[in-house]
This record gives C-alpha cells, sequence and structure tokens, in this order.
C-alpha cells in the first residue's frame, strides 16, 4: 500500500464556521481536498442550524464533524450544557445547544470549539503557525478574542479565555470609556472594530495612516499580546481579523508596543524577532473552517 493510496488519506469530514453574520460549511479532508464548501446567512438558531442540516444532508459519508462557533460557548464536554452558545449577546442565539443537535441527527462524533480556537488550530495544522506545538490566534475585527494552543491541543477549563476582555493598562492621559457593555475599556472595548469607529468616527479601513487614535489601538492590542505571552507562552502570535487585515500598519506598532511592555523580562529566540513572531495569518478566511475540519478530525480520532 502506498502513502498514496485511498486507504491512506485522511477521512471525509464536514467542517462548519459559525460565525456572527455567515456561516461556511466545508466538506473535505484538509486544504488539499476541499469537495464542497456552501455558505448560509445566520439568521435565527432555527433558520440557520435547518440551512446547515439541509447541506449536511445533501454530503452525507462525512465521518465527522467539527463546529467552530461565536460564543461565548460551552466547551467542558462534563458540563450538562456542552456543545452550547451560551451567553451571548446576539439576539435568539443564547442556550443554543449546537453540537447536541447535530450529533442526535448524524450520530457521529462531534468536535466542538470557539470560532477563534478553530482558526487557531487551522493556522497550527496549514497555515502561519504550521509546525508549532505551541502557538495562539488573536482575531480583532467586530470583537477581539485569542484561540490558545499548546502541546498541540486547545487550551481550556472550565471555559474557554476571554482574552479580548482583559482591562489594559491605559496610555497616559487616555480616559475614553470605551464601549463593551460588560467591561467599558478593555481590549475589545478599545480596539475593536466598533470601537474604532465610536471615538474617532470613521470605520478602521477609512481612518488616515497618522491619525492618533491608531497608536491608542495598537497599545491595547499590544498589552493583549503581552499577556499571552506571559501567560499561553506560545511560540507564535497570529492576528486576523478585518482591523488588523485590513490596516497593516498596524502591526510594526504593535510589536514595537509589546517589545515596550515586556522590557526585556522573557529573553527567548522567538521574542528576539518580533518581526516572525506576531504575524499575519497565512489562510485568510479560510483559517475558520479548515479549523473546523481539524476539529472533527480531532472528535473522529478519539
Amino acid at each position: 500500500m502506498t502513502a498514496s493510496s485511498p486507504a491512506s488519506r485522511p477521512p471525509v469530514v464536514a467542517g462548519i464556521e459559525l460565525g456572527g453574520t455567515k456561516c461556511i460549511a466545508m466538506l473535505g479532508s484538509g486544504p488539499d481536498d476541499i469537495q464542497d464548501e456552501v455558505r448560509v446567512p445566520t439568521t435565527t438558531p432555527g433558520e440557520t442550524l435547518a440551512a446547515l442540516e439541509a447541506v449536511l444532508d445533501r454530503w452525507s459519508g462525512f465521518a465527522a464533524v467539527g463546529i467552530a462557533s461565536f460564543g461565548p460557548v460551552s466547551v467542558d464536554r462534563a458540563a450538562s450544557d456542552w456543545g452550547s452558545i451560551t451567553t451571548t449577546p446576539k439576539p435568539g442565539w443564547a442556550d443554543t445547544p449546537i453540537a447536541p443537535q447535530l450529533a442526535a441527527r448524524y450520530r457521529v462524533p462531534i468536535g466542538f470549539h470557539t470560532d477563534v480556537v478553530g482558526a487557531a488550530l487551522g493556522e497550527g495544522a496549514y497555515g502561519a503557525a504550521m509546525g508549532l506545538a505551541d502557538h495562539a490566534y488573536m482575531t480583532v475585527g467586530t470583537g477581539i478574542g485569542v484561540g490558545l494552543v499548546a502541546g498541540g491541543a486547545p487550551v481550556a477549563g472550565m471555559t474557554h479565555q476571554e482574552l479580548g476582555h482583559l482591562r489594559p493598562v491605559r496610555v497616559k492621559g487616555d480616559d475614553w470609556p470605551g464601549i463593551c457593555p460588560f467591561h467599558g475599556a478593555c481590549v475589545e472595548g478599545l480596539a475593536s472594530g466598533p470601537a474604532i469607529v465610536a471615538r474617532t468616527g470613521t470605520p478602521a479601513p477609512d481612518l488616515p495612516v497618522d491619525d492618533p487614535a491608531w497608536d491608542l489601538v495598537a497599545h491595547a492590542i499590544a498589552q493583549a499580546c503581552a499577556a499571552v505571552v506571559l501567560t499561553g507562552v506560545p511560540r507564535r502570535i497570529v492576528i486576523g481579523g478585518g482591523v488588523m487585515v485590513g490596516t497593516p500598519h498596524l502591526f510594526p506598532r504593535v510589536r514595537r508596543m509589546l517589545h515596550d511592555s515586556l522590557a526585556g523580562y522573557l529573553v527567548t529566540a522567538e521574542l528576539a524577532e518580533l518581526d516572525s513572531y506576531v504575524v499575519p495569518p497565512r489562510l485568510g478566511g479560510q483559517a475558520g473552517p479548515l479549523g473546523a475540519l481539524v476539529l472533527a478530525h480531532r472528535a473522529l480520532a478519539g
């Protein structure tokens, strides 16, 4: 039996990236074997899950399903609400049992985690963190979240990380209150896309490069990166999302401010080269659905 024989290829699985505005369902075994990809708008839970089930019904024959979902979600397999969206502010979606519903319908192994952990797994398996067992993925867009991978596995305890809601050290003289309805001036409340609009009146893609707000945004993101470095100790941080990817001038600012924040406390080969330590994603918008395929493969492997 050769390495390229059908029996040695990864099994075909289904992956779903469940986003706040759209869902991407993918059928395949990996980035070199994507057999189908379907986008479904995220409306109500009933309509959205019915549309996704119609896609999965049409595919059939997949060995497992992976779900990378917006949250907060319950990722503790021992919890009674495992696989559910929990306290999300998205109207109508709180306490929606995503994974249990699909598990009951298809009777295959189900992998379930946050959308940002899905992206982290995708970038780790196929993208900018490939070959690294310890890495982090941060998304900076409508919200801010972080997925940590350590020893090749997502880091989780009673639930997943919520590092976007850390309250950062503020720039001296900046007392803008932020927009997070829970924490005001947390990282998400200061540096997300909606926060940039609220502070400046201008969407991030249209804000001039020399606007002083950019340094405030970069400072908050760098503070989050410093927290990730000091807690998850990843060997690379990949940062995606519309704010970062659409404004590449942010990366140099974040790297410089991360360097200043760490103040030489940690000395490692990775941190000595911040240009290759804090990097953009390689998979772009495919990181999430490909990460959902990785979750499916992991569920199948037990």
